[in-house]
């Protein structure tokens, strides 16, 4: 499925519509509707081809955007069993605290995102304080009918809290982009549905170096990995009005937005500007004791336990030949801490990426997308 860009989000009971006046946002059931949008407020109404709209003011401008919306539009074995002290200390991988990637185009919309997902959520303390209500009335004995009023009551009243909490945790962000920046955000959509058409995908947590290779396939280092699976969709709490690629990494997730990468941590969100963001591609020649990927290429044998010049150490009966296979890694980071590094199955896609990311830094879409207040 190509990229597209939708002209209209849900977020709870509102709706919010992107057209080329501005964004408005209306309210309502099927057949009514209240709305505000540049043109003013009005309201809609009608069904089965009568409609009726009736504008109840006219402002003497245009409405500003929502806060938060940008106005333009040697080989490593995997997990080989190896005794004690042949191999050197795991060092993690891993990015810096989100709070310190923040540039100054983003600083507006991370902090509306900070701040949202700093609240708490009311649904659960809501059907809690229901349970507990219940089982009183159950307890004092009341009749039926007052239960199942409680009871419809209950669902009533958790409906309308979840839609609360929908509204005070989601940020809205809509864009509208400009001719060129569609065109190179559709081939990020393009480099990366290469990237997720892997046959696996593996998140880099830890490293560490080999001190006796005989143990561990002659390899120089070993990794630990965890499958990572990488996805389109929206970033957590964020509606937005297109398809975002998504790589988990860990704990956190990386979000590519037209404008920039956005990073997703338990408590917080951080930015790395497009202008920042490095992507190094490296092949890496993978010593594999899984199974192995279907469209990996094998260039090589070892074995399990090796001798000084390479081959099968007689000394272990248990010693099975084992692949080595050409895996590709894509290693992000930005002088603000960003430290990732994912695997691949196959070689080809991450040069793909690369040279997707690079048309969207000499864009330079982090200067014409600023979030508006």
């Amino acid at each position: 499925m190509g990229f597209y860009i939708r002209k209209a989000v849900r977020v709870g009971p509102l709706r919010y519509n992107l057209s080329r006046s501005g964004i408005g946002v209306s309210a309502g059931i099927k057949g009514l509707r209240l709305g505000t949008g540049p043109r003013g407020n009005y309201v809609h109404m009608g069904r089965g081809g009568l409609y009726f709209r009736k504008s109840l003011s006219t402002p003497g401008g245009r409405s500003p955007l929502p806060a938060g919306t940008p106005r333009s539009f040697p080989p490593e074995p995997a997990n080989l069993t190896e005794p004690p002290d042949t191999v050197g200390p795991l060092e993690d991988i891993e990015s810096g605290s989100v709070v310190e990637m923040v540039d100054a185009s983003s600083a507006a919309l991370l902090r509306e995102l900070n701040e949202k997902r700093k609240r708490a959520r009311l649904l659960p303390v809501a059907i809690i304080l229901s349970i507990v209500t219940l089982l009183v009335l159950l307890g004092a004995g009341a009749p039926p009918p007052l239960v199942a009023l409680f009871a419809a009551l209950v669902i009533a009243i958790c409906w309308w809290v979840s839609m609360k909490d929908a509204l005070r945790k989601t940020t809205v962000i809509l864009y509208e982009l400009e001719p060129d920046v569609e065109r190179a955000y559709e081939g990020l959509h393009d480099a990366f549905q290469q990237v997720r058409s892997c046959a696996r995908t593996w998140h880099i947590e830890a490293k560490g170096e080999v001190r006796d290779r005989k143990y561990h396939a002659g390899a120089g280092a070993v990794v630990k990995r965890k499958q990572t699976p990488l996805a389109k969709g929206a970033p957590p709490f964020v509606k937005t009005n297109i398809e975002v690629p998504l790589a988990p990494v860990g704990r956190q997730t990386l979000a590519f937005m037209p404008d920039r990468l956005l990073v997703f941590d338990t408590n917080a969100v951080g930015a790395v500007s497009y202008l920042a963001l490095t992507l190094d591609v490296a092949e890496s020649q993978f010593v594999e004791d899984e199974a192995v990927p279907r469209d990996a290429a094998v260039i090589g044998n070892t074995w399990c336990y090796v001798n000084k010049k390479g081959g099968p150490d007689r000394r272990f009966k248990d010693n099975p030949e084992i692949p080595i296979c050409a895996y590709e890694q894509l290693h992000f980071s930005s002088e603000t801490g960003l430290n990732e590094v994912i695997q691949l199955s196959k070689r080809g896609p991450g040069d793909l990426l690369r040279t997707a990311l690079s048309s969207m830094r000499d864009l330079g879409t982090d200067e014409r997308s600023e979030p508006a207040g």
